[in-house]
């Protein structure tokens, strides 16, 4: 069993209680005085099935708790020549924890909750204080099964005794107590069998498909990939049919399966299924080819120690100054070579006047200005463009045509042109500057 701490315990001692509130409170106080209280055949051919079933449950539920699930013996490595056993998605090498140090069995898996690989891990059950791995995985199939067949049985009881007409008999009559035992008993197995019921469903339908829970998580991964065409179909290799998956875990013979007996095999090699077309071992699970490309490589992740590296540790070629390519400039340079920051259409602008800024050419060669090379700022590696905004515009065209910012300004009517055909035809900055001078 896992050597697990106080709150493992506890929940198995909490689970053994329950069992037996179920399965004797009935008996003693329901049963026992329905019948009254005297021993006869009736009563034995009632309680003798139930109780059997009972004994069946708590030996599986013993077994299911004591039992190692299988763990890898020291020194195992794989027989890589021969079939049947599994490899790394990433390295196509044999599989290995790195946790445990040791090479993993086919469907072996690390549990967290035990610090341990399990063989053939299904899951960890904390009702059981223990993982179902290869050798309690019978055992806790058949707990399942009892706890299912005692529960119905217990229902039926219950039911029979609740809807029982009392008769000239006294004992017939429902006392007050076994009035509460029968609610106690109702409250505590319904919900019992409805959530171990569906337990079940979900780990009868994987026996009949040789499937552990997390095969089945792998196998619904898988078909998502195939879905969407990531990845194309691939079988899954341990189902052997319905009647050899059975035996695999339960036994050869079908009489013995509701009988604990050790599970075959030593939990180190699984037969495959050998006669489905595409099947192929060393492929399951297959991995996502999207998801590859982010796995981390097989001897791990080192930092480099310079963070401009291209591949073998050099600086990319690719990579080059940003002051070495020509960039196209957003200001416009004038006829005479000065640079302005503001469009041909602006209000502002003029020919020939310079923006305030001294600029340079950026380029290393002995080129003029005028070949295209990108003028930046002394000093700076990039390029500065002095706002502009609205009022700024407004505040000094007004001071240009004589007026006083922030004061009532007078209405200049503009004169119609002549030709308003011929005024559609001139840019709107020269016809500003003509209505300047004007002014």
């Amino acid at each position: 069993m896992h050597p697990s701490s106080f709150l493992g315990r506890l929940v198995v001692n909490l689970t053994l209680c329950l069992i037996c509130f179920i399965a004797y409170s009935s008996q003693i106080f329901v049963i026992w005085p329905w019948y009254g209280r005297a021993l006869s055949v009736d009563l034995i051919c009632l309680l003798l099935p139930f109780n059997l079933l009972v004994g069946m449950l708590l030996w599986n539920y013993f077994l299911s708790v004591i039992t190692d699930p299988g763990g890898v013996p020291d020194g195992w490595k794989p027989d890589t020549h021969e079939d049947g056993y599994e490899v790394k998605k990433l390295t196509g090498g044999p599989r290995y924890c790195r946790v445990c140090d040791k090479y993993k069995p086919p469907r072996t898996h690390h549990c967290r909750q035990c610090k341990r690989c399990i063989l053939r891990m299904d899951h960890h059950c904390p009702w059981i204080n223990n993982c179902v791995g290869h050798f309690n995985y019978g055992y806790f199939l058949r707990f399942l099964f009892y706890v299912d067949v005692a529960c119905s049985y217990h229902l039926v009881m219950m039911t029979r005794r609740a809807m029982e007409s009392p008769t000239v008999v006294y004992w017939n009559t429902i006392t007050a107590t076994e009035l509460v035992f029968i609610i106690l008993n109702f409250v505590a197995c319904v919900p019992v069998f409805l959530a171990v019921g569906a337990f079940s469903l979900f780990h009868f339908s994987s026996l009949m498909s040789n499937t552990t829970t997390i095969e089945g998580w792998e196998k619904d991964k898988v078909a998502t990939m195939v879905r969407r065409g990531k990845i194309r179909e691939i079988k899954f290799p341990y189902n052997l049919g319905r009647r050899r998956n059975i035996e695999s875990v339960l036994g050869p013979s079908p009489l013995l399966w509701c009988y604990p007996v050790r599970t075959l095999g030593n939990g180190l090699k699984y037969d495959i299924n050998e006669s489905e077309e595409g099947l192929e071992l060393d492929m399951w699970p297959p991995r996502d080819p999207v998801a590859a490309l982010y796995e981390d490589r097989p001897e791990g992740f080192h930092l480099p120690d310079s963070p401009w590296t291209y591949g073998n540790e050099t600086v990319n070629p690719d990579l080059k100054p940003s002051n070495s390519q020509p960039r196209k400039s957003s200001r416009r340079r004038t006829k005479n070579g000065h640079v302005s920051t503001l469009p041909p259409y602006h209000p502002d602008y003029q020919e020939g006047a310079s923006s305030g800024y001294d600029y340079e050419d950026d380029s290393s060669g002995e080129s003029s200005p005028d070949e295209g090379h990108t003028l930046v700022r002394r000093g700076s590696e990039g390029y500065e463009v002095r706002p502009q905004g609205r009022e700024d515009m407004l505040h000094r065209y007004l001071q240009e045509i004589g007026e006083t910012p922030g004061r009532y300004h007078r209405y200049i009517s503009q004169p119609d042109s002549e030709s308003e055909s011929d005024d559609d035809d001139i840019p709107i900055g020269q016809s500003l500057r003509t209505n300047n001078r004007e002014q």
